[in-house]
């Protein structure tokens, strides 16, 4: 599946420095309660609640916290609704950008992501402007030095769509309904992927350089850092020799 961007290592990386923020904990409470809210508080029957409390529980949230997530998306606490919203818009050179919210007040999250987007140099389209580019996927990363000969063999076995070579990276890439079915079945297999998530991977790419580079990765963080958002996704494949120098 072509469209990969390194924006996706980037925000691994950023994922650390969220936790010392607490806001990794506060974006996976959020997926939690939509998840409970939009599928029920069965793992078995809700999928998307099994991995957003696979997650909780690897970044080490608590079962008491964890719990109070999933009953008060069930409707079992009276403590506020969350909503989700997609955003979307261009960066510098037309770059296209999606951002996915979680938001208790929608006034104030699409002011905050307008505002993001006009500082640095993008602006917001209408919805539907740039989606049409970009292919829901699940994905499973391992690092370059696993076996990919047993990775592609447990792929096939787990029905996997592809298994791809990409920053340094070996990804297994299958469909948001097989996802979890797939990770299951490689992690029975023996392998354990580094990182497992559903995502929006841009059909195809596009390379900045120069000052466009650098506000498009300035939007990106900014956005990123905003309160309300949950995931962002682009277009833009940024060269290595621009991602050392804007780090």
């Amino acid at each position: 599946m072509a469209g990969h961007s390194k924006w996706a290592n980037i925000q691994h990386r950023k994922k650390a420095q969220d936790s010392r923020r607490g806001k990794l904990f506060t974006r996976l409470i959020r997926e939690i309660t939509v998840a409970a809210r939009m599928g029920g508080a069965d793992l078995d029957t809700n999928s998307r609640l099994r991995l957003a409390t696979d997650k909780a529980l690897s970044a080490n949230m608590s079962r008491d916290t964890l719990d109070r997530a999933i009953k008060r998306g069930a409707g079992e606490l009276d403590d506020g609704q969350f909503d989700e919203v997609r955003y979307e818009g261009y960066g510098p050179g037309g770059a296209a950008v999606m951002v996915d919210c979680m938001t208790d007040n929608r006034n104030r999250t699409v002011a905050e992501v307008r505002h993001a987007f006009s500082r640095h140099g993008g602006n917001m389209g209408t919805s539907g402007a740039v989606s049409f580019m970009f292919t829901a996927a699940g994905v499973l990363s391992y690092p370059n030095d696993a076996s990919e000969d047993a990775l592609v063999e447990a792929a096939l076995e787990a029905g996997a769509e592809d298994v791809v070579k990409r920053d340094g990276r070996i990804e297994i890439v299958t469909t948001p309904e097989r996802f979890v079915a797939t990770r299951d079945a490689m992690v029975a297999a023996g392998h354990e992927p580094d990182n497992a998530e559903v995502t929006m991977r841009a059909d195809s790419q596009l390379t900045l350089l120069g000052e466009e580079a650098e506000k498009m990765f300035r939007l990106l963080d900014a956005l990123e850092d905003l309160d309300d958002v949950q995931n962002v996704y682009s277009n833009v494949d940024f060269p290595d020799d621009v991602l050392e120098q804007l780090r």
